[in-house]
């Protein structure tokens, strides 16, 4: 049996992909069917990336804001946001589960969830890849913030995803672009050189860039396995695979977490506390599965370049709250970005009208 949670995967031409948070997404099903399954439109899948890129683009503010209040470093920070945020997940499952089977119970339709068969070696390759795919993501990301900047950061980062992705979903997945594809990604790289090689007021800085472009190609080597598992039909739960990911980062960081210092030290503890605790709640425990979940109904690449939404709303928050200053080159290349993800929201919904 498996508990499915607006699941990823299913034949290309779109399988069942549950609403997150209702009742029937946590109903536990068979292995060979879902409970209550409807297509999820792509419409859908692409308002879940939108809302998971809004509120990734909050999380470097707050990971700024813990780097100005404690002394904890990129791994240690990344080691406890997975494991704050599997524990919430798997804390969230749990109470909307018992809530189901109270109201099924009556009816006699409750059931002792029967064992899982074996894993099979593709998943679980899928879900230790996805794992270490994100650990790296996060960490070099997290490295890049104090480095250059909120803004710049997490510009680079997605900006540089579109380019990596549409190399990896042409070579893996045989994945067409398109003109509106490929424009769109030729407005990314425009942004992005406008962003980096425009900026002359020393706000850019190139270690900074190098560590926001490793953690672009992780991030769009995540994107590509999760196109690969709703084309291959694997039938993998966005759910699993999140949790699945955010164990296995959690233990691959636990090393090199407790050799920078895994515990804050801080004159203010409740605050560093709290903003943990919100960046496990929100942009991990929520997004995460909003993005496996839309991914698996979206081409990689108009996955990656949606996502832009993220540097938007973070520059917003770097000017407004942390008073970073917004250069005309960052002004510019924010805005051609954004023009990216209107090409490829519009050459989605062309192909698949």
């Amino acid at each position: 049996m498996r508990l499915s949670i607006a699941g990823v995967g299913g034949a290309r031409g779109r399988d069942h992909l549950s609403p997150l948070l209702t009742r029937s997404a946590f109903v536990p099903t068979s292995s060979s069917g879902s409970a209550g399954s409807h297509d999820l439109p792509v419409g859908r899948g692409l308002l879940f990336l939108a809302a998971a890129g809004a509120t990734w683009g909050t999380t470097g503010a707050a990971v700024d804001l813990v780097y100005s209040s404690s002394d904890l470093g990129p791994l240690a920070l990344s080691f406890w946001r997975y494991v704050s945020g599997l524990a919430l997940l798997l804390l969230g499952r749990a109470v909307l589960r018992c809530a189901v089977l109270r109201r099924l119970r009556p009816h006699g339709t409750a059931e002792v969830p029967r064992l899982r068969p074996a894993l099979p070696r593709s998943r679980f390759v899928l879900r230790l890849a996805t794992g270490l795919c994100l650990a790296v993501f996060q960490t070099a990301y997290f490295a890049a913030v104090p480095a250059t900047g909120v803004a710049v950061a997490t510009i680079v980062t997605l900006g540089g995803a579109p380019v990596f992705v549409a190399l990896g979903a042409r070579l893996a997945l045989r994945e067409r672009l398109g003109r509106g594809g490929a424009g769109a990604v030729a407005a990314a790289l425009a942004g992005l050189a406008v962003l980096v090689l425009g900026d002359g007021s020393g706000g850019v800085h190139l270690g900074g860039v190098a560590l926001a472009l490793l953690a672009a190609a992780a991030f769009a080597v995540s994107v590509v396995l999760a196109r690969w598992v709703g084309s291959a039909g694997l039938q993998e739960s966005s759910f699993t695979l999140t949790a699945w990911s955010f164990g296995v980062g959690a233990l691959v960081l636990l090393p090199f977490a407790l050799a920078e210092g895994v515990l804050p030290h801080s004159g203010e503890l409740v605050r560093v506390v709290l903003l943990l605790l919100y960046v496990a709640a929100v942009p991990t425990a929520l997004a995460y599965p909003l993005y496996f979940a839309g991914a698996a109904v979206v081409r990689a690449a108009t996955a990656s370049v949606v996502m832009l939404i993220e540097p938007v709303s973070a520059a917003v928050l770097a000017v407004g709250l942390l008073g970073e200053r917004l250069t005309v080159p960052m002004l510019v290349g924010t805005l051609v970005l954004l023009t990216a993800v209107v090409f490829l929201t519009r050459a989605e919904a062309a192909q698949t009208a």
